[in-house]
């Protein structure tokens, strides 16, 4: 495939989906063909998918169910228009992916990280994002910015306990020693503005390309 695949990631209220629409209109301007997209969602199927997973009323899902619910909708949004928009060779940046998984229901969820992977090996049978930007904040922090927004709707994993966002940010901080070549800590606690600036040179770094 002759695209590039870059993820953003992180916990609740690290800033990343304002990020992302940010970086998309600077690529657009420079005069690349960018896409941007989501997990789960990003296409008819995996946003119904999304509703379910997210909906505050189920309360019962059990944790496998959830991280089967999650592959499962990663494996349409990919062969539907993830792995197209790669063989036009579209630049696609997605918010979130397997990262999340392994974050959230392989460390915080305590089903393990192997067994998580085990499950997306299936799904997504070996595309993996070519770079992919961890927005490193502390999960009392970036709460506090979703209480802080009374605009966002809350949705299942809002109202998760302190110490099961804890375990997602020390998820993500073993992703990244783990992955050191593929993933880059970006510190999310500083103005917006600076984390965008440092977002858009390591995305330009990364697709060697000079806009000085």
């Amino acid at each position: 495939m002759n695209g590039h695949f870059i993820t953003l990631e992180g916990g609740e209220g690290a800033g990343k989906t304002t990020v992302l629409h940010s970086i998309m209109e600077k690529l657009k301007a420079i005069g690349l063909d960018v896409i941007q997209t989501r997990e789960p969602g990003g296409i008819p199927i995996a946003e119904q998918i999304r509703n379910i997973i997210l909906d505050k009323k189920n309360t019962e899902m059990e944790k496998r169910t959830e991280a089967l619910l999650y592959a499962a909708a990663r494996r349409q949004h990919l062969v539907e228009k993830v792995i197209p928009a790669l063989e036009q060779g579209k630049i696609v940046l997605c918010d979130r992916f397997i990262d999340s998984s392994l974050a959230y229901q392989g460390h915080a969820r305590g089903i393990g990280m192997e067994e998580v992977l085990e499950i997306n090996r299936f799904a997504i049978q070996h595309c993996m994002p070519n770079l992919t930007l961890f927005f490193d904040i502390e999960p009392e922090k970036g709460l506090a910015r979703i209480s802080a927004n009374i605009n966002r709707e809350q949705n299942r994993l809002d109202v998760e306990t302190l110490h099961f966002h804890e375990r997602v940010y020390e998820g993500y901080q073993i992703l990244a020693k783990k992955f050191p070549e593929r993933i880059y800590t970006i510190n999310a606690d500083r103005p917006l503005e600076q984390v965008e600036q440092e977002v858009l040179k390591v995305v330009l770094s990364y697709l060697q390309i000079d806009v000085s």
